[in-house]
């Protein structure tokens, strides 16, 4: 069950936003936290088992993760877990719904950190819920600005 979950309704058809979210070298452009994301040579995605490398920051804080995607079903779901190092610490999924006009994007956050990280992650960089909460908003935002022009 997803930590966190946000919706948004977009004048854009699902393949649109499907293309737009799986290309996750452009994910620095809707996120406030990832600045970019490099896909492995070996395994190119956005495919089912593709890896990547991203780059984040939040203030003054800068780190590598590593990623792998889960499923990648063109104009309905794109999901990916996140490793720091050798731990599993989130799972972020797009889930896109067709509508009259368009299609409503959910994108969730589900924390898979172990309790020891979170409260040392928290400490160092804050409170990842609240600081998730601005970044699914502005990140869905952004996705509907860049669709809708």
């Amino acid at each position: 069950m997803p930590d966190l979950t946000a919706k948004i309704t977009v004048a854009a058809p699902a393949d649109t936003l499907y293309a737009l979210v799986s290309d996750l070298p452009r994910m620095g452009e809707w996120s406030p936290e990832c600045t970019g994301v490099t896909w492995n040579s070996r395994t190119p995605g956005p495919a089912t088992g593709a890896r990547f490398i991203g780059r984040n920051r939040s203030g003054v804080a800068r780190w590598p993760t590593q990623g792998r995607v889960l499923e990648a079903e063109p104009g309905r779901r794109f999901t990916f877990e996140i490793f720091f190092g050798p731990l599993q610490v989130a799972l972020w999924s797009y889930d896109f719904t067709v509508t009259d006009g368009g299609c409503e994007v959910t994108e969730s956050w589900t924390d898979r950190r172990p309790a020891a990280l979170k409260f040392t992650m928290n400490t160092i960089v804050g409170d990842r819920v609240k600081i998730n909460e601005y970044g699914i908003r502005t990140t869905l935002e952004r996705l509907k600005a860049a669709a809708e022009n």
